[in-house]
C-alpha cells in the first residue's frame, strides 16, 4: 500500500469516536469562526489574462464567457468591495467580534483600504492566494509563486505576514507547497471535521484547521442553496444548537464563511445579526480568529 493510500485511509477514520477534548478558552462548548472572504478584483478577467470572464460565487448565474468581459458579472462583485464589506465589518465592530479575513493578494492590492480597516479591527488576515482562480490546472512553479506574491502583497499593506492559509480551489501540489513554504502555522483546505487536527509530513506535522461549506453563504449562488436569508439563518441556527448540545461532553467549532458580494447584501446582512444574537444569548461561546484557535490547540494538544 502507498504512503498515499494510507494517509487516505486515515483521513477516512479521523478521531473516531474519542475526539480530544480542545478546551476552549473559558470551557466554551463551541467555538465559533467567522471567515470573511476577500476576493472582488481578483476573479477571473481576461484583463488580468484569464482565458474567460468570472461565472462564479454571485447572484448572477451564468457560464463563462470566453474572451469577452461579462460587465454584469463584473459589477456584482464591485458590490462587495464597494458596499458589502464595510456593512459586514460595521456588524462585527459594532458587537466587537474578531474575525478571520480570507484575503486574495490582487484583491487587497487594489482596494488597500480594505486591509487598513482589517488590521485597525484587530481582525486576522489570512492568505487565500493571489488570484481568486481555480489552481487545478496551475503549474506547481507557479503556484508557489502566487503563494509568493500574496504574502509580500499582505506583508506590504499590513506589515504583518499571515500565518494561515486558504486556497479554496487547490490543486494536487496546494498542501505540499504550504508546507514546504514553512511560514504557516496551519491550513484550511480541509472540510472534514469538527476541530482541528494534525497533519503528518516527512518534516513533522502540520496543523489543519477545518472550513465547512454547509453553513457557507456560497450556498445563496448554488443549487441546491439558501434563496432566502431566513432559511441560512435557521440552518445556521441549527448548526449552532447542535453543536453547543454536543459541546456539553465534546466540545466542538463551527465556522461561518461569508463572502462581501453575498453575504453583504441587505437581507442577508439581516440574518446574520439575527444568527449573532441568538448565539450571543448563550454562555460558553468563544468566538475565535482562526490563528487564536491555531495557537490555543498547539499548545493544548500538540502533535503525539
Amino acid at each position: 500500500m502507498s504512503d498515499e493510500s494510507r494517509a487516505r485511509i486515515a483521513a477516512l477514520r479521523g478521531y473516531g469516536q474519542t475526539p480530544p477534548d480542545p478546551r476552549w478558552p473559558g470551557n466554551a462548548r463551541v467555538a465559533v469562526s467567522f471567515v470573511l472572504n476577500i476576493e472582488e478584483g481578483a476573479e477571473s478577467h481576461i484583463d488580468d489574462g484569464d482565458a474567460a470572464s468570472e461565472h462564479l460565487n454571485s447572484d448572477m448565474l451564468c457560464d463563462p464567457w470566453d474572451g469577452r468581459r461579462n460587465l454584469v458579472m463584473e459589477s456584482h462583485y464591485e458590490y462587495g468591495s464597494r458596499v458589502g464589506v464595510w456593512r459586514l465589518l460595521d456588524i462585527f465592530r459594532q458587537r466587537e467580534i474578531p474575525i478571520t479575513a480570507f484575503a486574495v493578494g490582487q484583491a487587497l492590492l487594489r482596494v488597500p483600504d480594505i486591509a487598513h480597516q482589517l488590521v485597525a479591527d484587530g481582525h486576522e488576515i489570512a492568505a487565500h492566494g493571489w488570484r481568486w482562480i481555480d489552481y487545478r490546472d496551475v503549474p506547481p512553479e507557479i503556484e508557489a509563486d502566487h503563494i509568493r506574491r500574496c504574502m509580500d502583497a499582505i506583508t506590504q499593506l499590513t506589515g504583518r505576514a499571515p500565518t494561515g492559509w486558504y486556497t479554496g480551489r487547490v490543486s494536487a501540489a496546494t498542501r505540499s507547497l504550504i508546507i514546504k513554504d514553512g511560514r504557516f502555522s496551519y491550513d484550511s483546505d480541509a472540510y472534514n471535521d469538527d476541530l482541528p487536527y494534525w497533519l503528518a509530513h516527512d518534516g513533522g506535522h502540520h496543523l489543519i484547521v477545518p472550513y465547512s461549506f454547509d453553513t457557507n453563504d456560497m450556498r445563496f449562488a448554488s443549487a441546491p442553496g439558501f434563496d432566502t436569508g431566513r432559511a441560512w439563518l435557521e440552518y445556521l441556527c441549527d448548526t449552532f444548537d447542535q453543536l453547543y448540545s454536543e459541546g456539553a461532553r465534546r466540545p466542538r467549532m463551527m465556522s461561518v464563511g461569508l463572502h462581501c458580494r453575498l453575504a453583504g447584501r441587505p437581507g442577508r446582512a439581516r440574518a446574520l445579526e439575527r444568527f449573532l444574537d441568538h448565539v450571543s444569548n448563550h454562555p460558553e461561546v468563544w468566538f475565535a480568529r482562526r490563528m487564536d484557535i491555531a495557537n490555543h490547540w498547539r499548545k493544548q494538544n500538540p502533535p503525539s
